[in-house]
């Protein structure tokens, strides 16, 4: 699985480094960086919770 950003909806809200501090971070300009673009399964409910914590939808899981 990997991580996508719709970076066009992404408002650097930081809600989802709030649910996945170790997958996503907030920069100072507020853009979205992701710190592990394909996260193992181990990671599955923690990234499941950040995408649906993202109130713009800005965020999807890709099946590899």
């Amino acid at each position: 699985m990997r991580i996508v950003i719709d970076h066009k909806k992404c408002t650097g809200l930081g809600m989802c480094e709030a649910e996945a501090p170790d997958l996503f971070e907030v920069q100072e300009d507020g853009s979205l960086l992701v710190l592990i673009e394909k996260p193992g399964q181990d990671k599955r409910e923690e990234l499941e919770a950040a995408v649906e914590s993202c109130p713009t939808e800005a965020l999807s899981i890709v099946e590899d």
